[in-house]
């Protein structure tokens, strides 16, 4: 296939482009880089399975030649208000990749009849009321907090897609993305993995808001990407779930990333507010996945955070 991948310098892109090229695919990668990195794709240059094209999703797009298919990864996607890459802090960018990046990239899709994957998210479930979360679940979401630029977004790109599909029958997929974790994560993505990572590897103790109970399921970026392909080559139009239903609580991530680091400063219990709508729990429901996809992830967290390490001493400068 000839495909036209659309944030392609980020960190789920760049993994996405590797498979792709590593299955005898052909990649288009399309990037602005306000949060994507050019490092990320430094490994493709010259790659004759490879091209680039730097611009903005939200601006009208134009391919030379056709493509196969159309593959919509372009968006902000960090949660964290104190970094300039934060959603909270790109919101109007963040709306316009969800909106105007969707429909120019549908655009596109169906101009060359070529099959068309959206990267939704597992916050289009909000701080969800239903646990584990299935596809058929609607959601609990602020629609106008700080959170819903992201979550908004991506609930209407999901919307425009299916409108797509049903009016247009454009050949579509819908991939909802739970927490997913591994090498070239942002070091100020803002997410608990590199938080702790950073602090560990520093030898400082974690910081932890409230007690540590909330939850989140972790996905190794290999599992991720893998399932998405698998969705790609599938014909499922409906919206899947693709994450770790291993359900784990932030103390316990805190605790394994100390012993793994040989950290030994311990754990810093913080008693502020954990952030506005931040969700409690989360924990996909996969089974549409592996009864469609035959995929479930195979990489434990230790063993993923094993593999996260060494990409996050070289960043910072201590391999």
């Amino acid at each position: 296939m000839k495909v036209l991948l659309t944030g392609a310098a980020g960190f789920l892109g760049s993994h996405l482009s590797d498979l792709l090229i590593g299955k005898g695919h052909e990649v288009i990668g399309m990037d602005n880089f306000i949060t994507g990195s050019q490092e990320n794709l430094a490994h493709l240059s010259g790659n004759p399975n490879f091209s680039f094209i730097r611009h903005d999703v939200s601006n009208f797009i134009f391919i030379p030649g056709s493509v196969d298919a159309v593959l919509h990864f372009a968006s902000p996607a960090s949660p964290n208000e104190n970094s300039p890459l934060g959603y909270v802090n790109l919101p109007i960018q963040t709306m316009k990749a969800g909106a105007l990046g969707t429909h120019n990239s549908l655009g596109i899709a169906r101009e060359y009849n070529a099959s068309f994957l959206l990267a939704s998210t597992s916050e289009i479930y909000g701080d969800p009321q239903v646990h584990p979360q299935p596809e058929t679940y609607w959601g609990h979401v602020d629609p106008i907090g700080k959170r819903s630029v992201y979550d908004e977004a991506k609930r209407f790109a999901e919307a425009l897609t299916m409108a797509y599909h049903r009016f247009h029958n454009l050949d579509t997929r819908i991939v909802r993305i739970f927490n997913t974790y591994g090498p070239r994560m942002h070091l100020d993505d803002g997410r608990v993995v590199p938080n702790f990572l950073k602090q560990a590897l520093l030898h400082e103790p974690l910081t932890i808001y409230g007690e540590g109970t909330q939850t989140r399921s972790f996905c190794f970026v290999d599992d991720m990407v893998d399932g998405i392909y698998r969705l790609l080559l599938s014909d499922e139009f409906d919206p899947i779930n693709i994450g770790n239903p291993v359900e784990t609580s932030i103390l316990e991530l805190a605790e394994l990333i100390n012993q793994l680091t040989n950290n030994s400063s311990g754990i810093t219990f913080i008693e502020d507010f954990l952030g506005e709508s931040d969700p409690q729990r989360r924990k996909p429901d996969i089974t549409r996945a592996i009864n469609i996809l035959h995929w479930k992830p195979k990489t434990s967290l230790e063993e993923g955070i094993l593999r996260t390490i060494p990409y996050f001493r070289e960043k910072m400068g201590l391999a």
